[in-house]
């Protein structure tokens, strides 16, 4: 049976958890396929909260079998930190495989990840400084470690010691810091963090290719999300891997023809963390009334988000991407007290109209947005259990949505919790 992704159509903090942890019910596999711990997905279940950085969001599922994919980037000591505190909840991580493909994240990554933005000024991206970039640098430029090295102490030692003398030469020479101790790395990383992650390495390609063979139902789940694509995001303010869909084939061993279902995810307005061009961006009380209402704070890092008017420019760009079959929509309820809700529909810049993103940053960063404005509900939709029970204007905004994108929406978020969600008719 082909495979499902679940994508980020905006940048981000969309509610990928939330879905994944939904459409888990139904799977007999979660694959988390790129990034790493500067993502967090947060999942509500019984009123109790779940913040999850690598772990797939179906773990909180006895049935199913959870996997970090060979696109992943690991912290083995961030991993273990996260499993001890799920089982400290009761939940059961023992069917967890992590990909001995799947590439390391090292001290030296997260070193030169904080001193390159402090450098950097105020041109910094606004990474999470938790050395995601420098390891997926490493595995481009082929002097990275991966999570079967720690298998083999005397290949990771070898390895270990060709780069850790060419990381040391930067952070002393350029950055002026401290080198790094060579058995203070072996000792936490051979010593400490190997013997707990070795029972969970696989050959997770294998894996999930057997699991489709018998037909099993197997679901994809990524990071962060399609405008924070290394190559199709804002850039430089995006991601140091693919969150799109066709990401989802590379991080986890998969072809095109795999998947069949690829649903976007995307927010009733629009978030963004960090640095960057965001064309729909509010201040001043309505901004805040939404960064308090939608709790608009990074599940890791607390940083608060930027927030605006939901973009359809963006997501026929994003469905375009990704192929997306249909969308979910996430956090209606946010705009509950709002009497109008605005909607952009276009960009305009130099007197031309823009249906899709200018591919050219510069165009993109003087785009005016051209918007529609449509009436709220001022109703709490907290309760609803069907689409009809929304009110009549809230189910007219989800219309418009999909009428102005051109994808069908398939589910509406209208809290937080895990069944707090109608399916439109």
């Amino acid at each position: 049976m082909p495979a499902t992704v679940v994508v980020g159509t905006q940048w981000g903090d969309e509610g990928k958890g939330k879905l994944t942890d939904l459409l888990a019910a139904e799977m007999d596999m979660v694959v988390r396929y790129q990034g790493g711990h500067n993502a967090g997905h947060r999942i509500v279940v019984d009123g109790e909260a779940f913040a999850l950085q690598l772990v797939p969001s179906g773990v909180l599922y006895p049935h199913l079998t959870p996997v970090i994919g060979n696109g992943v980037v690991v912290d083995p000591a961030v991993l273990l930190k996260e499993i001890d505190t799920l089982a400290s909840k009761g939940v059961d991580t023992s069917r967890l495989v992590v990909s001995g493909n799947a590439h390391l994240i090292m001290p030296y990554h997260q070193e030169l990840d904080r001193v390159i933005e402090r450098f950097l000024g105020k041109n910094a991206l606004g990474t999470t400084k938790r050395g995601i970039g420098p390891a997926y640098a490493d595995k481009a430029t082929r002097i990275g470690l991966r999570v079967q090295d720690l298998l083999d102490p005397a290949i990771f030692r070898e390895k270990l010691d060709v780069v850790l003398r060419e990381k040391n030469s930067v952070l002393s020479k350029v950055y002026n810091r401290l080198p790094l101790k060579m058995n203070d790395i072996l000792d936490l990383y051979l010593g400490e963090l190997a013997p707990r992650i070795a029972p969970m390495i696989g050959d997770t390609v294998t894996i999930v290719h057997d699991a489709l063979s018998r037909g099993e139902r197997i679901l994809l789940e990524g990071a962060q999300a399609t405008f924070l694509d290394l190559d199709h995001g804002t850039y430089p303010f995006v991601t140091s891997s693919n969150p799109v869909a066709g990401g989802a084939c590379v991080g986890a061993g998969l072809g095109p023809r795999d998947l069949s279902r690829i649903v976007g995810i995307a927010k009733a307005y629009i978030t963004r963390v960090g640095a960057g061009p965001f064309p729909t961006e509010l201040d001043g009380e309505l901004a805040e009334l939404l960064v308090d209402r939608g709790h608009e704070y990074g599940t890791n890092t607390g940083r608060r988000r930027r927030v605006g008017w939901f973009d359809a420019v963006m997501l026929r760009q994003a469905a375009r991407l990704n192929s997306l079959t249909d969308i979910a929509i996430t956090k209606l309820d946010v705009l509950d007290t709002l009497p109008s809700i605005k909607v952009c529909v276009a960009y305009e810049a130099n007197g031309v109209r823009y249906d899709y993103p200018p591919y050219h940053q510069s165009t993109l960063h003087e785009v005016t947005p051209v918007y529609e404005e449509l009436p709220g509900w001022q109703t709490d939709i907290s309760s609803c259990t069907s689409f009809d029970q929304l009110p009549k204007n809230a189910q007219d905004y989800i219309h418009f949505l999909a009428t102005t994108t051109g994808v069908a929406i398939s589910v509406v978020g209208v809290g937080p919790g895990r069944e707090q969600f109608v399916t439109p008719s």
